[in-house]
């Protein structure tokens, strides 16, 4: 029903906002991954919506991205989880991490988010294999072209490195490496 907002920022308290379009305040609910990237009060904002409708309650959901707001969607679909932990899901962890997480089926990465426990994690992991870890996560690197940062930085945490020690051997190589050479050189780097 309502698919997109564009307006004023009037208040941020998080998860909250409050835009006002034409004279008329909408109070969004936003993730933490959305709220950060907001301009400053009174500024213009634009954000896609998501529009749930209760038996006590209308609420609208807001995103930065196209992306986040199919994820979303994607969480929202599963049995047992409602708006508020999927809210809390990209809250704690962004699309691509999410996206990641399914395609790796790491229970382990979910439940570091604040109100998911083990067997919600399961059934996330469950849920969305085959929709979101292969469509979202392929979407994410189609859109960046062939990301030779990410590409290492996925080898690096294939060959059992953490994400930390993967991001930093894979910053300090030179900008113009390709993906073999820069796997090479990183794997010296965290063999030090």
């Amino acid at each position: 029903m309502i698919g997109k907002l564009t307006g004023t920022l009037l208040e941020k308290n998080p998860p909250q906002l409050l835009i006002d379009c034409h004279g008329v305040g909408y109070e969004v609910d936003v993730p933490m991954s959305t709220f950060y990237h907001l301009p400053a009060v009174g500024e213009v904002v634009g954000l896609l919506t998501h529009f749930v409708v209760r038996e006590d309650a209308q609420i609208l959901y807001g995103f930065g991205t196209a992306r986040e707001r199919e994820a979303f969607r994607q969480l929202i679909r599963i049995s047992g989880v409602g708006p508020r932990t999927a809210l809390s899901v990209l809250s704690g962890m962004g699309v691509d991490d999410l996206a990641q997480a399914v395609s790796a089926q790491d229970s382990a990465r979910i439940v570091k988010v604040p109100g998911i426990g083990k067997k919600t994690a399961e059934r996330l992991l469950l849920e969305l294999k085959g929709k979101m870890g292969a469509d979202l996560g392929a979407r994410g690197s189609m859109a960046a072209g062939s990301d030779v940062a990410s590409d290492i930085q996925q080898a690096l945490m294939a060959l059992g490195y953490n994400e930390k020690d993967a991001a930093s051997a894979q910053k300090a190589l030179p900008p113009e490496v390709g993906v073999s050479e820069g796997i090479k050189l990183a794997l010296k780097a965290l063999a030090r």
